[in-house]
């Protein structure tokens, strides 16, 4: 029998809360009514709904649905789910990881960043909440009530680090969940998202279903960034033969058997040099695996374009 009292943080004040891995596992939550609190849900979760809270700072584990915050002000939050949505809220900090369009609505002061976590149970939660690492549109923001002249929303600065906003637990049972923010480790792929970019060149990386796709796509991010390339967006999805003519054109037929595998993980980096480096690489590192690559600068952006406008039809975008 579930008691909703076990799913509910509700007029609490000046509080450290949370609940620990394996405590949630898959119901919905409820957080009411709290001030000055930091709270902590390190588990995976149906729907979580925040309602009047303020001043506080609060970490989502993976959410299968939505999280809708209501009537909040000066919170803090990370975030990782199906659908974001906020109404009639003030002055929210999100670092987000979002599968569909986030969406606000009579709301101000809202500031997006891109999600990055880790502990050591956080990437099994994504898995069963539904939700692909690489799905992240966190700073591609819906505003249902634009005002003429206004901006209710913006981007966190590129600098901002997680601790600053939502700090590590410190109450004794919630430190045993082996927390980082440090961004490297961070389960999500930190994108760019849609800041503006530093150079004309971008390059399309396309992974094919496979025991090892996460980590070969992880492992080609690593080697990029750390060449100074940029990590604009990720994408995971299923493609069928019409849709590698399109996005692939001539070099479709090698790989449509691949399709059948499961969905595709697909990168754009940026940066001068982007395509060659990214060619480079993947023939040094993942020489026995296909991987599709933008043949030149020249036909790079229209694969990008061509990839992540197919993506956004297929995911209701």
């Amino acid at each position: 029998q579930i008691d909703p009292k076990d799913y509910t943080f509700s007029g609490l004040k000046n509080e450290t809360v949370g609940r620990l891995p394996g405590k949630v596992a898959g119901q919905q939550f409820v957080i009411q009514d709290c001030e000055n609190c930091k709270i902590y849900i390190f588990d995976h979760s149906a729907t979580i709904t925040i309602d009047d809270c303020v001043n506080c700072q609060i970490f989502l584990g993976p959410i299968k649905g939505s999280v809708f915050f209501r009537d909040c002000k000066d919170c803090k939050c990370v975030v990782a789910c199906q659908q974001f949505r906020t109404r009639d809220c003030r002055k929210l900090e999100v670092f987000l990881c979002c599968a569909t369009q986030p969406i606000i609505e009579s709301s101000t002061g809202m500031k997006f960043g891109c999600f990055q976590y880790y502990y050591p149970e956080l990437a099994l939660q994504f898995k069963d909440a539904g939700l692909s690492i690489f799905n992240n549109t966190w700073s591609n923001i819906h505003d249902f009530t634009p005002v003429s002249g206004e901006n209710n929303w913006g981007l966190l600065p590129e600098t901002a680090v997680v601790q600053d906003y939502v700090p590590l637990p410190s109450s004794e049972e919630l430190k045993a969940v082996r927390v980082s923010t440090d961004a490297t480790k961070s389960i999500i792929p930190i994108t760019r998202g849609r800041r503006q970019k530093n150079s004309d060149e971008s390059c399309l990386a396309v992974f094919f279903a496979g025991d090892y796709t996460t980590a070969n796509a992880r492992k080609l991010i690593d080697e990029m960034t750390s060449k100074g390339f940029q990590l604009v967006q990720t994408k995971e999805v299923l493609m069928k033969a019409e849709d590698a003519h399109r996005v692939f054109q001539q070099s479709a037929l090698e790989f449509i058997p691949l399709l059948e595998e499961g969905p595709v993980v697909a990168l754009e980096f940026n940066g001068d040099g982007a395509v060659e480096q990214c060619r480079t690489t993947v023939n040094e590192v993942f020489s026995g695996t296909k991987v599709f690559v933008s043949e030149s600068k020249a036909s790079a952006s229209q694969d990008v374009d061509n990839f992540y406008n197919f993506a956004d039809m297929q995911m209701g975008m």
